[in-house]
């Protein structure tokens, strides 16, 4: 019988990363991160740099799904084709970076064009409709940073929602952003046609 000697155990050691220390990874290898941490909020940037994002706090949690059960009751009661999609799910953007809205609309339309290579895990496209939460470990500056994203990927409408200054920030294709301050509702305008956010559903 042939013995191998013990193997030392192995120790798991913490790495702590410096903030302006980033970690640049492949498309490749950030789906299989991602496919790895689906506990995780993980994106990319266009640069290739990996984003870490902590699940939510249960305030943010309960404000993300009373937008997407609004944007559901809408799609439901007025069988307007289209898809609806929560945060949890990634979007490879124009400029490859994979983007996770708080929530989010596709057209019927955009959605059909796809073939089942650019679906795959994460749809090969930017949303008609982004809305992104603001939660209070967010910087503002980075989300305005991701809105702007959005709008010069494709996005036709965006909402940045701070429910803890309770104002809303609106982007618009070929538009200055709007700002607004407790505004009470949100209109979907063309690109949702006939949906309202009650922004009070929102805040509370």
């Amino acid at each position: 019988m042939i013995q191998t000697p013990p193997q030392p155990a192995t120790e798991t050691l913490l790495l702590n990363l410096p903030k302006k220390l980033g970690l640049y990874v492949t498309p490749e290898q950030f789906a299989a991160l991602a496919a790895s941490n689906q506990d995780l909020r993980l994106e990319r940037t266009a640069r290739g740099e990996l984003i870490v994002n902590p699940p939510t706090g249960w305030e943010t949690g309960k404000r993300n799904s009373r937008i997407s059960g609004e944007l559901y009751l809408w799609w439901r009661n007025t069988g307007e084709p289209g898809e609806i999609f929560d945060s949890s799910t990634g979007f490879i953007l124009p400029n490859q970076a994979t983007r996770s809205p708080d929530a989010s609309w596709v057209s019927q339309a955009r959605w059909d064009a796809l073939n089942p290579e650019e679906k795959g895990t994460f749809a090969n496209l930017c949303p008609n409709l982004v809305v992104e939460l603001r939660s209070a470990s967010d910087s503002l500056n980075s989300l305005q940073e991701k809105m702007r994203e959005y709008m010069e990927n494709g996005a036709g409408l965006g909402w940045l929602i701070d429910p803890q200054n309770k104002t809303v920030e609106i982007y618009r294709q070929g538009l200055e952003v709007e700002q607004l301050e407790n505004p009470q509702e949100l209109s979907g305008e063309e690109i949702l046609p006939g949906f309202v956010l009650n922004l009070p559903r929102v805040w509370g």
